[in-house]
């Protein structure tokens, strides 16, 4: 039997088990957190102060203007760090310069749009 189908299965299979094990985790977690609260709601005993935490800490807020340029600056970092990675390449392989000058594109532009909303996000740095 040839076994060399196994090796890129094994790959995908890999990634989605990264991917979906920490979310799946994650679901039980917050479902037994909401069932104990439930239970303790049901026999009229006050929340403890830890659980509460539990439960604020995962809390989405709105990106301000300082954390947008934050972002913006490292995107931008590491597209210029990979075009600067084509420029030294381009010494010894004079046809690597410029896949990798593109390449280093992609994330310089999304730093530069994370730098631009910056300066249009409403929600500034307090």
């Amino acid at each position: 039997m040839d076994f060399t189908i196994l090796i890129p299965i094994s790959m995908f299979a890999m990634i989605g088990a990264i991917v979906i094990v920490p979310s799946w985790l994650k679901s039980r977690e917050r479902r037994e957190l909401h069932a104990t609260l439930r239970a303790a709601i049901d026999k009229g005993l006050p929340l403890p102060t830890e659980i509460i935490d539990a439960m604020t800490k995962n809390v989405k807020v709105a990106p301000t203007s300082l954390s947008d340029l934050r972002t913006g600056i490292i995107w931008l970092a590491v597209g210029l760090g990979i075009g600067a990675f084509g420029f030294v390449v381009g010494f010894d392989e004079a046809d690597a310069f410029h896949p990798l000058l593109g390449i280093g594109a992609i994330p310089a532009i999304i730093g530069l749009a994370y730098i631009v909303l910056s300066f249009f996000n409403p929600n500034k740095a307090r």
